[in-house]
């Protein structure tokens, strides 16, 4: 059986010293992030690499604790795994979209599984975007950058 890696669960395609010298442009200091998805090890390590990034993080493992934790806190984005126990994200995100108090916080839904008919579905039930797991660092900055500056200028 092969062993476990956890530095691939991610892949890099920039050092480390350019990707964490590279200031985040437009973005307040502390906005905060979701983090919604049933794995303690991609609970910690997107946790890791924002604060990294200066954004507050809050964490939630199912559906239902997501829905709560965004009324309670108010995101500004939700990063949500599609296959969870309980209220899965795709009814997660619907809720959220349903729901005055939280339908305008983005949400980027998170899947290792490759379907395009997942894509589609994000997009048919209110998501911002989609990104395939393992995912690059840049690219989740990108996402989340792009869409922070949106709502701030919102």
């Amino acid at each position: 059986m092969q062993k476990f890696k956890f530095s691939s669960l991610f892949s890099r395609k920039s050092t480390q010293r350019e990707r964490r010298a590279r200031p985040r442009r437009d973005i307040p200091q502390g906005a905060s992030i979701l983090i919604v998805d049933d794995s303690r090890t991609i609970q910690f390590t997107l946790k890791k690499m924002l604060e990294q990034g200066g954004y507050t993080i809050l964490l939630a493992d199912d559906g239902t604790q997501a829905i709560d934790m965004a009324k309670q806190h108010d995101p500004d984005l939700i990063l949500m795994d599609v296959i969870m126990p309980g209220i899965n994200g795709f009814r997660a995100t619907r809720l959220l979209n349903n729901d005055e108090q939280t339908a305008g916080i983005p949400i980027i839904m998170m899947s290792s599984d490759e379907q395009a008919m997942q894509e589609f579905w994000v997009n048919k039930i209110g998501a911002k975007d989609f990104l395939n797991k393992p995912f690059v660092r840049a690219q989740l900055f990108q996402k989340i950058e792009k869409f922070l500056r949106v709502k701030m200028v919102a």
